[in-house]
Order: structure tokens, then sequence, then C-alpha cells
């Protein structure tokens, strides 16, 4: 089979033949159908975020199980599956408090191998890392039976790809982490895939006002299109007068897609008082953000972090498809557009160029 395989940070990736291993107890195998291009694999490619090399990166799929190892109980062989990219032991505090997102019951030893700390991908010999224990940037894959959750199989695979990422954690930033009330006053900083669904998130909510702010005009349009009732070019405007312009005193939530400084300011700073402002996007490690102290007392502000949006992915992923399959939230128009395996190259430099919501890599 072949993967798409990360051998320096800034180099492009290379679609290799490989040789995949069986799966052993508690793992599956699963043959790719589609995966999502992602801001988060650009973060490993570029060296954001240090990582065991040579790896595959890709971390937003879906795909079919192909076979099962031993012990596997939640799926079987032709079962059609969302991956999830992170690990829900089942007994760790953070699984039995229901926020599985921050399990800490598994450990691997590097961090791109499997439970066992070995590898399942090879090249020529040499083990290749797989992103996330996952790295779907490949036509088959082995990864643990808890990272994949089964779904409907009605569900088109390109749009059931985008549900493991950027659906779950726009969506659930809005809906799960928030609880955003009906009639609030909402800024979405960022549209991209992820912004996007927050978009959609907060009309699900029933937000009275979603204002979207970026800084490119083609965006703001999809923005738009995705149930904005506002939009803001930052390049264009002093981004915290106009919010407060549109809404008087400041937003109720203000959920930030792209969590840099200058990001992270406007999403406080365009806060009502009691407003909350939520960190979606995930940074490079290196960037820090400036609070005013002062205001978040007499304000009455809150400032969190929510990963993954917060979700629990065997309960939401289905959840999430229903809500595409009866109409609810538009994935379709999320998907600017389809790239084989090889032009993978391709897909990332439309993304960092901001010509597309999401591009989707899809396998025969």
């Amino acid at each position: 089979m072949k993967a798409a395989i990360l051998f320096k940070p800034n180099e492009p990736l290379q679609v290799l033949d490989c040789e995949l291993d069986p799966p052993k107890a508690g793992e599956v195998r699963v043959k790719m159908k589609a995966a999502g291009v992602c801001q988060s694999d650009w973060h490993i490619m570029n060296g954001d975020w240090p990582s065991p090399l040579p790896i595959v990166p890709g971390h937003e799929a879906a795909g079919e199980v192909a076979e099962c190892g031993p012990g596997v109980v939640t799926v079987k062989p032709g079962d059609h599956v969302i991956f999830s990219f992170r690990p829900h032991c089942g007994r760790c505090r953070y699984c039995t408090q229901g926020r599985t997102v921050l399990c800490i019951g598994r450990a691997s030893v590097p961090p791109g191998s499997l439970y066992d700390g070995t590898l399942r991908i090879r090249h020529q010999g040499q083990g290749i890392n797989q992103m996330a224990r996952i790295g779907t940037f490949a036509e088959e894959v082995v990864v643990p039976e808890e990272m994949v959750v089964p779904i409907r199989k009605d569900m088109p695979w390109p749009q059931a790809a985008l549900v493991g990422c950027c659906v779950a954690t726009g969506v659930g930033a809005v809906t799960r982490h928030a609880k955003v009330e009906a009639g609030s006053a909402v800024l979405v900083i960022g549209c991209g895939g992820v912004g996007l669904n927050a978009i959609q998130g907060a009309m699900l909510s029933g937000a009275g006002v979603i204002i979207a702010a970026d800084i490119l005009d083609n965006k703001l349009e999809m923005a738009k299109a995705f149930g904005a009732t506002h939009a803001i070019n930052t390049t264009k405007e002093d981004a915290t007068k106009r919010v407060k312009e549109i809404t008087g005193l400041g937003v109720d939530y203000s959920f930030d897609a792209v969590s840099i400084d200058k990001t992270q300011a406007l999403a406080f700073d365009a806060l009502a008082p009691g407003g909350h402002a939520v960190a979606v996007g995930i940074s490079a490690a290196t960037v820090r953000a400036t609070y005013s102290p002062m205001m978040m007392v007499f304000g009455e502000k809150t400032v969190s972090g929510t990963f993954y949006g917060s979700v629990r992915p065997n309960l939401d992923f289905p959840i999430l498809v229903d809500h595409y399959m009866e109409k609810r939230l538009n994935i379709d128009g999320l998907i600017s557009r389809t790239y084989r395996l090889q032009d993978i190259n391709e897909g990332f430099k439309r993304m960092m160029a901001g010509e597309v919501a999401r591009g989707v890599v899809v396998f025969d």
C-alpha cells in the first residue's frame, strides 16, 4: 500500500510504497476512503509540533474496517468508521468524568507508535510513525480499536471524514464546551473549516447574532453562506469597535479558531461583561497571549480552551452524522476540492493560500 511520509520538516510529503503489519490484539486494519487536509497536519509538517520522524501525517478521516485483531468487540469487518485522534481508555479520571478527549490512560513511546510501543507501517524495512497513532494519509492503516467510531453506512465518505476533526471541533466548541444559549451574540475568529463549523454550532444553538472575522474576503463570504449574520475583515477595520457597534456591549461568546496573539486579544476585548472567550485553534508552542487582568476581574470575563471541541467521539460522531443526513449541518459546502493521494502536497499549498474551506484526499 502507499502512504504519504514526512522525512524532514518543511519538505514535501513523499508518497511511497509501504508494508503494513497485521493488527495485534485490540487493533483493527482499516481501508482508507477519505482524509481531510487540516492545519494540524501542517503543524507537524513545518515543525511547529515536534514529532518523531519519519511519520505519516493525517488524522481527519473515514474508512472501512478490513480486519480485526483478537479481542476486538466494538467493530467488525465491513463497518464504516470515522477515526478519532484521541485515545479513550475508559478508566482514567477524565474518561470516567466523560471528558474523554483528556484521556491520560494510554501511553506509548515514541508517541507515533501504537500502544505497545511498536510501529505497523514500514518503508524498505524502516518503521514509520503514525500521527496521533492513526496517520491517515495512507491507503490502509492499523490503529487501536478505540480510535475508530462506527457510523451508518449511507454517510458519504468525504463528509464522514470531516466529522472526525473540523466538524466535531467547531460544532463541539459551541455546543459541548461553551453551551451557548439561544439568543446569544457570538463572534467566530478565523473562517476555515473549524471556524465555519463553529458558526454552524452557533446556528444549532439558536444564537441571535453570529459575527465572523477573518483577513480574507473570500473566507467571509463562505462564513455568510454558513450562517454568519455579520462579517468583519480585520485588516480593513477595527474589529473590536465594529463588534460593539453591532452588539452594543460586545458578544456573549467568542471562539478563536486561529489562536495567535492578535486573535486571542480580539476574542477577549470583544466580549461583553460576563462574556466567555474560547480558544479553539491550536497554535505553535511558542505563541503567548496577553489579556487585561483588570478587565477580566471588573468584567467577570471567562477565558477557556477546548480541545477537539470537548466532544465525546463515541457518542457525538453518530449524532453529527445524523445532523448531516437530516440536513441540519452543511458539510457539503466545506469541501472545496478533492485530491488523489499523490497530489496531497498541492492540497497543503491551496490550504495555506486560503483558497479552500477544506480539501479532502479521496481513496479508491
